[in-house]
């Protein structure tokens, strides 16, 4: 688990060094990594362009499939409302995430996606992986801007 959580993480540093908020993402099927994302929000002059969501588009994309139902995503940060439901339609098997996002999360804070009556699918989860890491890097990308 910690492996694809420090592959998510250099995908997170790639993304800090392109300007971009430190959060990255790897899709797993089979014990293979199959997609990643980082950040594409600057450079890509796209809001939705999360590292979920762009993890979650190519490993589709990819695999020709809509249903992801057997994948792991493992991101750096407790992913937002928005991510959190493609998440659900993507139907992933199991989600593992790094920092906790009291502020901006969609999972275990703010409106908790999976636990609405509303979703039609809740994947397995995995909270605080490698969480120091994620947190150091978001917190530091931040302070360097302030």
């Amino acid at each position: 688990m910690t492996a694809y959580m420090t592959e998510a993480l250099a995908e997170a540093r790639a993304g800090a060094a392109a300007g971009e908020v430190p959060i990255g993402a790897v899709l797993v099927l089979g014990g293979e990594i199959v997609a990643r994302g980082q950040n594409r929000v600057e450079r890509d002059h796209d809001p939705t362009a999360h590292a979920e969501l762009l993890a979650i588009r190519a490993g589709a994309r990819l695999l020709e499939q809509k249903r992801l139902e057997r994948a792991t995503l493992y991101v750096t940060l407790e992913p937002c409302p928005m991510c959190a439901q493609a998440i659900a339609f993507a139907r992933l098997k199991k989600l593992v995430f790094g920092a906790y996002d009291p502020k901006g999360g969609g999972v275990d804070h703010g409106p908790r996606i999976f636990q609405q009556p509303t979703c039609h699918h809740s994947p397995e989860v995995v909270g605080g992986v490698q969480e120091l890491a994620a947190a150091r890097l978001l917190r530091d990308f931040f302070k360097e801007r302030r």
